[in-house]
């Protein structure tokens, strides 16, 4: 997903140069990524200025002509403005899990948890409060596929807590379906993180109105929410197809 946004935006810039400096350009291509990018958060966020301003080549070149007399320093401001963006794709959106996490989702057969965690990766740095929100939708979303495939019964209102200790159940994967006091603890501490993650949701995502005491989580905590989220899916997915082999 990030490769294919960095061929995006790097298509967007060389079209930039291109016409700053005496070339041509395709205003359909132009105003095709530019409303591309746009159309996510955490892209338009840091979007150069001209790309935001200028809807189409002409208005761009209108932008940029007056604004530096060489060749060379049109080329510059084209590469610092679009250096934070490119910085970010490349490197400051990921974590060592997401690409582990990612393959996981894609081989499950379910539109609504693939769209949950691309919402929570794609809201992470800007809209902490949507990607705790997505967060807990993929696990809801993860529980309630194992179900539905395995024929358990559930109600369809109930809340993340109790879908997980269901899903847990029909894993072997409650805490107290084992005897060893390890595999006790460390199940124990799943059920803890998962209903957490639930009233951190509750208390801090974009799910409820708040008054004039509520606090706002920043990226760090969506950060958070979103890893242990996707961590714990990923467990419930493979000790699913686990489950199934055997």
């Amino acid at each position: 997903m990030n490769d294919e946004l960095i061929n995006s935006v790097e298509s967007l810039k060389v079209m930039l140069v291109s016409r700053a400096t005496g070339g041509d350009g395709d205003d359909k291509d132009y105003k095709r990524l530019r409303r591309e990018l746009s159309a996510s958060p955490r892209i338009e966020k840091l979007l150069p200025q001209c790309v935001r301003v200028c809807r189409d080549l002409s208005e761009f070149w209108i932008f940029i002509k007056p604004k530096f007399d060489t060749y060379a320093k049109r080329k510059e401001y084209l590469r610092v403005e679009f250096d934070p963006l490119l910085t970010m794709l490349e490197t400051g959106s990921r974590t060592p899990s997401d690409k582990a996490i990612s393959a996981t989702v894609q081989a499950v057969n379910s539109s609504f948890i693939q769209e949950a965690w691309h919402k929570a990766l794609e809201r992470r740095s800007t809209d902490p409060e949507g990607a705790i929100t997505a967060a807990r939708t993929l696990l809801e979303s993860v529980c309630k596929h194992i179900l539905d495939v395995a024929d358990a019964t559930y109600d369809d209102s109930a809340d993340l807590p109790k879908l997980y200790n269901l899903t847990a159940k029909q894993l072997t994967l409650s805490p107290s379906q084992h005897t060893e006091q390890l595999f006790k603890q460390i199940l124990g501490g799943c059920q803890t993180v998962v209903e957490g993650l639930g009233s951190l949701r509750n208390r801090h995502s974009d799910a409820h109105g708040k008054g004039v005491s509520g606090t706002k989580p920043l990226p760090r905590h969506a950060e958070l929410a979103v890893n242990l989220s996707g961590t714990m899916a990923t467990f419930l997915l493979q000790t699913w197809e686990s489950r199934k082999k055997t």
